[in-house]
């Protein structure tokens, strides 16, 4: 099947096509997608800036009906979606329904956030004057999404930009737009006007290069690679748009000698390893306190040997591919840097082989154990089944470990100390903390965001996202 770009209002094929292979079997093409060109951005920006005046003029209740309708409109197809996602990204099927149901919930969100849409109103010095402030669009946006959440990171960029009155070019990664693709099927069979929502999928440098010289664009929000990032950031300071940027991260979990033993195996595997390590909140390091550190790392090494690795389509199955080639020689260099650095893996690091391994990017995951903070391993973002162990004299010393990197995602701590839990709140220099649990898994009612490198402009998802998709309007009235 050919998947067309979506451009005011129509579907449009006929052009260049790629292909989107299945990570876990690549005997299988999921899709042909239309190949964007620059001239396809051009005309979905002027598509947008046309529909502005009345999408954005739109009481924010209605535009917020039609957000429920995409959410029912996906609801109503979750399993399919989800289906779709593990063959075009490769993590499990539980793991992409848990993401739809997270994209269904997104939109009827901020389809609530219509009828709130909060300003400001405070009392004037002068006699007779009412002051307020009140929320406005700021036109044109570009979305520039990853694959490693297909659906939920469009469809957290994509709601607010709606629901505040913006129309939207949105841009998925080539390796995996069908869970994008399938978001604005959904807002066109909503009834969403022509223009509002447009994407184009295709290569990320020309089409990157086009979204954000395009002439009505105001806006960008990125989630991606740290040097994509700073391109952007540099095109877009020229031309004084605004911009937002997710971007790497070296996550930390610290785990403490007073820590539920086994729950804090359970937490470290499952932020390690699962959906193959491709999150930007993964546990990459895990550092841990001396007392307990060879009795916690035998455990882990036992738990990721039980990891059951193959097709997500697949019951049981609880690792699935690395999402496409150049990922998995990624995962298998940093595998290399490491030994050169620490020695061999206490587990895994080898590419899987054999039957239905041939056809895909699978890889067993892996720990280093004897890392030191200098280390490649410790510092670069490998965003694969790749932990690196560190040993710890004390709490003190983790947390200067866990804050002796570039990044600010995520951290996590594992401890029954609840002093040691509130140091760790007030002195971890991330945005994202969790306690008790993995550092990866977020929920969309409340700011999502890091610190650092990590991040750059206002805060994603919950009520601080409309913070980057709206400006003020300030008005004062003598009566």
């Amino acid at each position: 099947m050919i998947f067309g770009n979506y451009i005011d209002g129509q579907w449009l094929t006929g052009g260049a096509t790629f292909e989107n292979r299945n990570p876990a079997n690549t005997d299988e093409v999921v899709g042909l997608f239309g190949k964007g060109l620059p001239a396809d951005i051009e005309h979905a920006a002027d598509a947008a800036e046309r529909a502005f005046p009345s999408w954005s003029g739109m009481p924010a209740p209605a535009r917020g009906n039609l957000l429920y309708k995409v959410a029912e409109i996906l609801e109503s197809k979750l399993d399919h979606i989800a289906a779709d996602m593990t063959r075009e990204e490769g993590k499990t099927l539980p793991e992409a329904k848990g993401e739809v149901r997270r994209s269904i919930n997104i939109f009827r969100y901020f389809g609530g956030e219509g009828s709130r849409m909060f300003g400001l109103q405070v009392p004037s010095e002068r006699d007779r004057v009412h002051m307020f402030a009140i929320r406005k669009a700021l036109g044109v946006v570009g979305l520039v999404t990853p694959w490693n959440f297909p659906s939920a990171i469009p469809a957290w960029k994509l709601a607010p930009a709606l629901i505040a009155g913006n129309t939207v070019i949105l841009k998925p990664a080539s390796v995996a737009p069908l869970s994008a693709w399938r978001i604005v099927e959904a807002c066109h069979q909503a009834g969403i006007p022509k223009g509002v929502v447009n994407f184009v999928a295709g290569p990320g440098g020309a089409l990157g290069e086009a979204l954000v010289n395009a002439r009505p664009l105001k806006a960008l929000s990125f989630t991606g690679s740290c040097g994509v990032g700073h391109w952007l950031h540099e095109r877009a300071s020229a031309r004084r748009l605004r911009i937002q940027l997710e971007m790497g991260g070296k996550n930390p979990t610290i785990v403490l000698a007073d820590c539920d033993f086994n729950a804090s195996v359970e937490n470290v595997v499952n932020a390690a390893f699962f959906s193959t390590g491709q999150k930007c909140t993964s546990t990459s390091r895990v550092i841990i306190e001396d007392a307990i550190h060879d009795r916690f790392l035998e455990a882990l090494v036992e738990r990721t040997k039980r990891l059951k690795i193959g097709n997500g389509m697949e019951p049981g199955i609880e690792i699935g591919p690395a999402v496409d080639q150049a990922q998995l020689d990624t995962n298998l260099e940093y595998v290399e840097i490491a030994r050169q650095e620490c020695g061999e893996p206490l587990v895994g690091g080898k590419r899987l082989t054999g039957g239905a391994y041939d056809k895909g990017y699978f890889m067993e995951p892996a720990i280093f154990a004897n890392v030191t903070p200098e280390m490649r391993i410790a510092q670069e973002e490998v965003f694969g089944p790749v932990l690196a162990v560190l040993r710890a004299k004390d709490f003190s010393d983790a947390m200067r470990l866990a804050n002796g990197i570039p990044f600010g995602l995520s951290a996590s701590v594992q401890t029954t100390n609840v002093s040691r839990v509130f140091d760790f709140v007030y002195g971890m220099e991330a945005g994202l903390l969790t306690v008790n649990l993995p550092s990866a898994g977020v929920e969309y009612q409340l700011p999502f965001g890091g610190t650092k490198d990590s991040s750059f402009g206002p805060k994603e998802q919950g009520p601080a996202a409309l913070d980057f998709y709206t400006d003020y309007k300030t008005v004062y009235l003598k009566y």
